[in-house]
């Protein structure tokens, strides 16, 4: 569809004038003068910005701009004109924030309760203190339970938990966080290399150690030498910091400290922080010896969540063959929220059903598979396939009724989203449209409404929102919508040309771009396989693709070319496994070399393994993508466990790889 014909369409159903009558440019100029800060270039455009599709985001930004001096007066008058708006919603949760900041409680009382999204954990911490300060002791325990885990969620040390932090922590009647829970924080923020946030909490229940913090994160391991008159608990607790400091770029030095110096004089909980932080790094580098760290671990509960994770990625690499006991033990180890992830469920029943399943194991793996066995993800589909199960397309939902599609054309702020994202503002028109289908969280849309709103952005072609907004479904399951194939003559054309599983390719495409054509990252990958510069010339020439400039890559045939070569390339050099091609694809082919090294795993627990996050979410992401698709373009049912395959060493009898593949 024409971009014109968009914005028409979306100008008509918001009953607003065409841009032709308020052009865009007005729009984008106030954006830019938003970026800019420039107060008063946004009060001379607002003006010019009444009747268009977007003169909501123009009013919020002007006044945005202006919030610290706007009166109350004006912030009502805007929340009352764009009343039950994103933007209403947008900016109630800047003047909560400001209203916390300012310790202004009696306003801030009365406008939390209409913030909507409640989707801000700063002012959410506020809204909880706020409830504290009211209730005092007869508050809910679960709010210093909530409190707990907002801040120690945080990257670093915003006001509002902290605060609130603050107002909960002691040993008093009404306090309930514990002094021990901030020094959890800190070692957590240590760990991250946040030294701030680690600051902020140590100031909560050990203000004069703070400048000791310091010195300890300059030098470690300096810091651990100096002379100790007596080990206090605070003492004790920033040696533990130091520790956790040291193994973070010398894991042994670490280790050797805590054996031979300080483990005796730490407490139970800290010694077995510490080797959880020790195992963990050699787990991370795919060391051999992380379990040997993780085995000196009294007590796995006392661990984080990341690190028991890590326990069980090293249990299911070991040399020895997978470690169940000690996969088992550290799922068990987990919170509750930890152990609900469909990675750790999935192996939690592998498990039980690998230590020598008893009925009452086996019963219970069968409920845990069952829990998450499902055609929409990775594990999900791999307890499938525990289940008997291969991965069919789940039938279509009745058809949408001209009602709910109505509903959907002419929802404001879906139109307003899909308005911005076609005239460039793709951050702006992906929190609208985000928010018009977050809604169905507080009740406000079910899964029909869902449907219909993936829909509408699917005949705008607008396949992001399409599938972002598919996958929310609960219960109405539409595999097309969620797995689209645009431009699927060209892609399955070319990757049949190329002995290419057109599956992989559009598995790959949806994990890479959203099948977005001028998608770029942040490090100049373009296009709808998002190539890299360096990689395009490459690939270009190895294909014979003549006379190749960068440009090229904005084409949809040349990038979807170079995609699929380059695809092709690195697949073939890792003698046709799916997984280790992704990685390739995604990080780049030295590394998924390195990554290989080991004993032969299931590619399950290989991909589980990838040290590099994005990487790790990627390549099952590629993998379960592919699994759908090929059910989709083959009708039959489809395994995904036959993709994976095992990954090990490279065959030494082949072959060495293409070393110059970028």
């Amino acid at each position: 569809m024409k971009l014109r014909t968009i914005l028409a369409l979306i100008a008509v159903s918001l009953g607003t004038q065409a841009s032709a009558q308020v052009r865009d440019d007005v729009i984008l100029d106030m954006n830019q003068a938003f970026k800019q800060g420039n107060r008063g270039r946004l009060a001379q455009l607002l003006p010019q910005a009444k009747g268009h599709a977007l003169e909501p985001w123009a009013a919020y930004w002007e006044l945005r701009a202006r919030l610290d001096s706007a009166s109350p007066a004006e912030i009502q008058d805007f929340m009352q004109r764009y009343a039950g708006s994103y933007q209403e919603d947008r900016l109630r949760n800047d003047w909560l924030l400001m209203l916390g900041a300012r310790r202004d409680w009696t306003t801030f009382v009365a406008e939390y309760p209409k913030f909507r999204m409640n989707d801000d954990p700063q002012v959410r911490c506020y809204a909880l203190l706020t409830q504290s300060i009211r209730e005092g002791a007869a508050a809910p325990a679960g709010l210093a339970d909530e409190v707990r885990r907002l801040w120690f969620a945080q990257r670093d040390a915003d006001d509002g938990c902290t605060l609130a932090a603050r107002g909960l922590i002691g040993e008093g009647a009404g306090r309930r966080l514990s002094p021990n829970d901030a020094w959890r924080r800190a070692r957590l923020a240590v760990e991250a290399n946040r030294p701030r946030a680690a600051a902020g909490a140590i100031e909560l229940v050990a203000p004069d150690s703070v400048g000791l913090l310091a010195e300890l994160n300059a030098s470690p391991a300096k810091f651990l030498t100096s002379r100790v008159t007596a080990m206090t608990k605070v003492r004790k607790e920033m040696i533990s910091l130091a520790l956790i400091k040291l193994a973070a770029t010398d894991a042994e030095g670490a280790a050797s400290q805590l054996e031979n110096k300080w483990g005796p004089q730490l407490s139970p909980e800290e010694r077995n922080w510490v080797w959880g932080v020790i195992g963990k790094q050699a787990a991370g580098r795919l060391g051999n010896d992380a379990l040997e760290s993780y085995a000196k671990v009294t007590r796995d509960a006392d661990l984080s969540d990341e690190m028991l994770a890590w326990k069980v990625r090293a249990a299911l690499r070991a040399s020895r063959g997978v470690q169940w006991k000690a996969v088992l033990s550290a799922i068990d180890g987990m919170s509750d929220e930890g152990r609900k992830d469909p990675a750790w469920v999935y192996w939690k029943a592998r498990a039980l059903l690998g230590t020598g399943a008893t009925e009452s194991h086996r019963a219970e793996a069968q409920k845990l598979l069952e829990s998450i066995a499902s055609p929409r993800g990775f594990y999900e589909q791999l307890a499938m396939e525990e289940l008997g199960q291969k991965v069919t397309m789940p039938p279509r939902p009745a058809p949408l009724t001209p009602e709910e599609k109505e509903a959907a054309r002419l929802n404001p702020s879906l139109n307003r989203g899909l308005y911005a994202i076609a005239i460039g503002l793709r951050s702006e028109g992906v929190r609208e449209w985000n928010y018009a289908t977050n809604l169905h969280k507080a009740g406000g849309l079910v899964d029909r409404d869902l449907l219909a709103a993936a829909q509408f952005a699917c005949e705008r072609e607008v396949w992001d929102r399409c599938i972002n907004t598919s996958e929310r479904t609960k219960t109405e399951f539409d595999y097309e919508q969620r797995f689209p194939m645009p431009f699927r003559e060209a892609v399955v054309r070319r990757a049949r040309e190329i002995s290419l599983d057109p599956a992989y390719v559009y598995g790959l495409i949806r994990q890479e771009s959203r099948f977005i054509m001028d998608a770029r990252s942040s490090v100049g990958a373009s296009g709808l396989m998002q190539v890299m510069p360096a990689t395009a010339r490459w690939t270009a020439k190895k294909i014979g693709l003549a006379n190749f400039t960068l440009e090229q890559l904005n084409d949809r045939e040349t990038n979807i070319a170079i995609g699929t070569g380059y695809l092709k390339l690195v697949l073939d050099d890792f003698d046709g496994s799916m997984p280790l091609a992704a990685a390739a694809y995604n990080a780049g082919p030295g590394r998924p070399r390195n990554w290989r090294n080991g004993p032969v795993i299931e590619a399950a627990a290989w991909a589980e393994n990838v040290p590099f996050n994005e990487t790790r979410d990627y390549v099952k992401k590629v993998l379960s993508n592919t699994t759908a698709y090929a059910a989709i373009l083959t009708g039959q049912p489809q395994s995904l466990k036959a993709r994976l395959g095992t990954v090990g060493p490279r065959d030494n009898s082949r072959p060495e790889p293409n070393r110059d593949i970028p």
